[in-house]
């Protein structure tokens, strides 16, 4: 079997890494160890996987393949250009973040948001500080983790329902780092697709907005005055707060992402420095804390790449394509157009439900979903927004994602009640399918 066949054999590699890394979480969790599902780390659980393609990678091809053959494939993948690429971006995103929330750039942006909210709107105003934080910083983990211990205080000092509010909190961390010029997800779905990310934010906000506005009318009409006063009187200065608008001005503007991260590592520093609370000197302890933050994400993009290239080469993504596409056969009579983008969105979806990680999900399906694109002369932007959106859509949404639990611990209730409250993942699924129906982009329109 040459490269071009289709096999259903060449899955089972994938298959073995979702179980492991499911299955060990799922008994972790069911004997109460605290985020179970990230104990056995990715880059960990995806070496068994390796070694059963490299196995198959004999048995499924017509040449005579040894063992080198199959290692060659392995680094061929490992070593594409869109895979290193996401990796040198993943480091300069993880040195900024940290630059910049030892800068105090984080609280500053937090704080600014606290400033202006009026009392009676909180738990909307919180989903936009949110949501403006994890555009800014592109991680919605970062995000949950600057924001929640701020709205816990809020809902200690008002008395609001805390599973609410932390499923706004969680909202507009997914609304943002699907967004974000420099979010892991975004990186991956546009050098998977071959998108440009200014033209990947512009297709986001079609679908983000709309449900993102429609959540934040929601807030506010459970708004009402608090039972309790809050003081909002922290210090902060705005100063600290300009690197993050900073970055999204010049993405906005289409520079290079590597330039824009790289000057939003300097002005973060030096925003520091000028307020007077930032010492120059640990700014290369800072960044390299960046670096290795950025660790799993990097080691994991680096063997998924060898991984997917090994089951392209075996006809396992073929087979995976075709079988999404008969399904959808079935129950929709649709055009092409329209069904390959729900191809895509399945794709998202089916993927990130068994590894509850977006970033992997995007990377693992990146290949099958262009296919499915060109097949059907989906735009880029518009595929690797559907990869992306609906990727998050589900990470918002699982208890077992690393979103939720984090959440949880913040707030002190269970995950469930958590993504049971993440309103805005719920309505941006419908109002994304709404959108993939009834909307062609104005680039496919032209063709």
């Amino acid at each position: 079997m040459n490269e071009t066949q289709k096999s259903g054999w060449a899955l089972l590699p994938l298959g073995l890494f979702i179980l492991l890394f499911l299955g060990t979480g799922i008994y972790l969790q069911s004997i109460g160890v605290e985020y179970a599902f990230y104990q056995l780390p990715a880059p960990v659980a995806i070496i068994p996987a390796l070694l059963l393609a490299l196995y198959f990678n004999k048995l499924l091809t017509t040449e005579k393949n040894t063992l080198d053959d199959g290692i060659a494939v392995l680094i061929k993948g490992m070593g594409n250009n869109n895979v290193i690429t996401m990796c040198l971006i993943y480091l300069l995103a993880g040195a900024f973040a940290s630059v910049a929330k030892e800068t105090g750039g984080v609280t500053a942006v937090v704080n600014l948001g606290l400033s202006v909210i009026p009392s009676a709107y909180l738990i909307a105003g919180l989903f936009v500080i949110s949501a403006i934080v994890a555009t800014a910083m592109g991680t919605s983990m970062g995000t949950i983790g600057a924001v929640a211990p701020i709205a816990f205080g809020v809902i200690e000092a008002t008395q609001i329902d805390a599973a609410i509010m932390a499923g706004a909190i969680v909202g507009g961390a997914m609304f943002g780092d699907n967004l974000s010029f420099i979010s892991d997800t975004t990186i991956a779905s546009t050098k998977t697709q071959g998108a440009e990310l200014k033209d990947k934010f512009k297709e986001n906000l079609i679908f983000a907005l709309p449900a993102a506005l429609i959540v934040l009318v929601v807030y506010l009409i459970l708004g009402g005055e608090p039972t309790q006063s809050l003081d909002s009187t922290a210090e902060y200065s705005p100063l600290l707060a300009l690197p993050y608008f900073f970055i999204i001005i010049l993405a906005v503007m289409g520079l290079n992402v590597f330039v824009v991260l790289l000057l939003g590592i300097l002005l973060s520093a030096l925003s520091g420095v000028l307020v007077g609370e930032y010492a120059f000197g640990s700014l290369g302890q800072d960044i390299y804390a960046g670096f290795s933050n950025m660790q799993e994400i990097f080691l994991l993009s680096l063997l998924i790449g060898g991984l997917s290239e090994l089951m392209k080469h075996q006809g396992g993504l073929r087979f995976l394509v075709a079988a999404i596409s008969k399904s959808l056969s079935k129950v929709s009579n649709s055009a092409l157009y329209f069904k390959n983008q729900l191809a895509i969105a399945s794709l998202g979806l089916v993927t990130n439900s068994a590894i509850a990680n977006n970033t992997v999900a995007i990377i693992v399906s990146g290949e099958s979903a262009k296919q499915l694109a060109q097949e059907a002369q989906i735009t880029p932007r518009r595929s690797a927004s559907l990869l992306d959106i609906f990727s998050c859509i589900t990470q918002g949404l699982v208890p077992y994602g690393a979103q939720a639990l984090l959440a949880a611990a913040s707030f002190g209730i269970s995950p469930l009640e958590v993504v049971s409250h993440v309103w805005y993942c719920l309505i941006l699924f419908v109002v994304s399918l709404f959108v993939m129906f009834v909307r062609r982009s104005k680039e496919d329109l032209s063709r």
